[in-house]
């Protein structure tokens, strides 16, 4: 089972990295990858679209400013898509939420709070364990 971590800069890798130690921690492999909806759209249409046949269950996309990258990558995949609005820029993140929430019905995004990246994995993990009672079991000890 692996999960990609996707972000829209390198810069944002610090903000992300949490989404990846908790993966890493249930035991989910975590793919981190860096690639903008704005400046390399093909490789994320491309990518979204070939995700669940390379093998990925779910997708954790982190962007700050205008995120778009959640919303390119649902539009082009049925995977669960989890956006974490980032935090900088002018209004420290709160475009960022409002771009990653405000998705046209059919696309949906799930969101977490602004630079919730561990939150985001949880929920991964949680959408994982409906079928897997080792994560379920994980889960249950975590919050013990």
């Amino acid at each position: 089972m692996k999960v990609a971590v996707l972000m829209g800069s390198p810069n944002d890798q610090s903000k992300m990295a949490p989404a990846t130690a908790t993966l890493t921690e249930f035991g989910v492999e975590a793919d981190e990858r860096v690639m903008s909806a704005h400046r390399t759209p093909a490789v994320v249409a491309e990518f979204a679209a070939t995700a669940r046949e390379n093998g990925y269950a779910a997708i954790i996309c982190g962007a700050g400013m205008a995120a778009h990258l959640a919303g390119a990558v649902a539009a082009n995949t049925t995977l669960p898509v989890i956006g974490v609005p980032l935090s900088g820029g002018a209004l420290n993140g709160v475009d960022a939420l409002y771009a990653t929430v405000q998705m046209p019905r059919g696309i949906p995004v799930a969101t977490v709070a602004i630079d919730g990246a561990m939150n985001a994995a949880l929920l991964v993990v949680q959408m994982l364990a409906i079928t897997d009672a080792d994560l379920a079991k994980q889960l249950d000890e975590r919050r013990g």
